[in-house]
């Protein structure tokens, strides 16, 4: 028979523990690069764009749209890579909590 409690408990148990994994996000770190490392953007766990680096070889006013490529580039692939660190740690936070219902998708959830 289904157990509807346990169940509701089990949500509650995986809210609190959801809620406690996203207050340490802002301590997950990620680093996306560009033009060989020329170019490096760090990103928190809350998706904001903590320091970006760049070579003095880059530094050129006439260069100024190429730069701006390569931080964009960076910044893409920062939060490209945040977003993996994110989903696992959240994965790893409800682990066993939230039930596997066929036809839920919970991998989006985060």
């Amino acid at each position: 028979m289904f157990d509807l409690m346990g169940m509701m408990g089990k949500v509650k148990e995986a809210q609190a523990k959801i809620k406690e994994t996203q207050a340490k996000l802002v301590h997950l770190r990620a680093v996306g690069e560009s033009g060989a490392g020329l170019v490096k953007v760090e990103v928190n766990g809350h998706r904001q764009v903590m320091k970006i680096e760049m070579d003095d070889s880059l530094i050129n006013p006439s260069d100024k749209e190429m730069l701006s490529d390569l931080i964009v580039a960076a910044t893409n692939k920062a939060m490209e890579e945040i977003e993996l660190k994110i989903k696992n740690e959240m994965k790893a936070a409800t682990e066993g909590m939230i039930p596997n219902i066929p036809g839920m998708d919970f991998g989006n959830m985060f």
